[in-house]
């Protein structure tokens, strides 16, 4: 196969999974850029490999490509209580590997419809998340500096939905903390500490 022209499946695909895997980093997404760029590239390559080998060797190449990387999907999946985190980004690791095997083999359009297709999901899975369109969810820890209401502490957050996990009591020292899952619009999630930082009670928090 010529240089250029496995040049150019092998640029194509870094620079492309390596833009989209910056934006997932800085949206804080269990997968990086580094890991997406990876498994990109990597798919490529084996399927240049398989390409240059012929048809007959290929196809089990390009088939172990799809169905190894969803263990590391399967890597990105947190699991708290019976909430289940990180599916869209173990599916996108498992897009991105079909994404450098379609370059890898020379289907450019089929490749860059593809990264097209997955930009629109992510633009709208983040407009709905704006918008508190689904079921969006951030674990927020309470610590307060003396016995409180559950009540009264949603009450000041200012929080309408949520799941209460489990309360710590500290007797002693007349602290607690409260686990709780909160759904709605990621501002108002966020806005959460400013809301209760001037309470009597309130020691830390924490938005994860």
């Amino acid at each position: 196969m010529d240089f250029v022209v496995i040049a150019s499946r092998f640029l194509t695909t870094f620079i492309l999974s390596f833009l989209f895997g910056i934006e997932r980093q800085y949206s804080h997404k269990p997968i990086g850029f580094g890991t997406y760029t990876f498994v990109a590239i990597g798919s490529c390559s084996l399927a240049i490999i398989a390409v240059a080998l012929g048809l007959e060797h290929s196809i089990p190449i390009l088939s172990a490509i799809v169905t190894g990387i969803g263990f590391l999907g399967a890597g990105a999946l947190i699991k708290t209580n019976d909430k289940i985190f990180g599916l869209t980004s173990a599916a996108s690791i498992w897009a991105f590997a079909i994404f450098g095997l379609t370059i890898g083999i020379g289907e450019y359009v089929i490749g860059l419809m593809l990264y097209l297709l997955v930009w629109i999901v992510v633009i709208s899975d983040r407009f709905l998340e704006r918008y508190g369109i689904g079921s969006y969810q951030k674990k927020v820890t309470i610590q307060t500096q003396k016995i409180v209401n559950i009540k009264e502490v949603i009450a000041a957050a200012g929080i309408r939905k949520y799941k209460l996990l489990d309360i710590d009591i500290d007797k002693a020292h007349k602290k607690m903390t409260f686990h709780l899952y909160v759904e709605g619009k990621k501002e108002d999630i966020n806005t959460i500490p400013d809301k209760i930082i001037n309470q009597d009670w309130f020691e830390d928090v924490k938005i994860e």
